[in-house]
């Protein structure tokens, strides 16, 4: 059984976590193409990545619950506590300010009468909406703090 929690955690790191870092980036290819649509997609698909990431965490839990106790692994083992902290503030950070900045975006886009879907390479070229800054920081510092938290799960310091 803890065999196929470990597969799950890491699974549903990859399948999960992956697209809540990576799918903010593809809405910013969508702003500087002024596609209004696929970035509030691409906002509700970050926010149910994000809310699916706590699967993840539960599994991990899951899975800290069945090892063996000569490990002592617990909430306050330091690499767990660690990853704990650095995964609150990147899911804090993707649904307070990624997730709704994209949704002022595409809001943004929609009003300014921002090109149909399928729109042209040409209309990549046209300037970010102001918000792009915001949200490419967030999700920036998201992803980093969710590659941290890769590397403490791996290395175990």
């Amino acid at each position: 059984m803890e065999t196929l929690v470990n597969v799950l955690h890491v699974v549903g790191a990859v399948f999960i976590v992956g697209p809540m870092a990576i799918l903010p980036m593809s809405a910013m290819r969508a702003i500087r193409a002024r596609n209004a649509a696929q970035v509030g997609l691409l906002a509700r698909s970050t926010n149910l990545f994000s809310l699916l990431s706590l699967l993840v965490v539960v599994l991990g839990f899951a899975l800290m619950g069945m090892t063996d106790p000569k490990e002592k692994l617990s909430m306050t083992t330091p690499w767990i506590l660690i990853s704990l902290i650095l995964y609150v503030i990147a899911i804090a950070l993707s649904l307070a300010i990624v997730v709704p900045t994209l949704r002022r975006a595409a809001a943004d886009l929609e009003s300014a009468g921002a090109a149909p879907a399928g729109a042209g390479a040409g209309a990549a070229t046209v300037v970010a909406a102001p918000r792009y800054p915001a949200i490419a920081a967030g999700s920036g510092i998201v992803s980093l703090l969710l590659v941290a938290v890769v590397v403490l799960m791996v290395w175990r310091p």
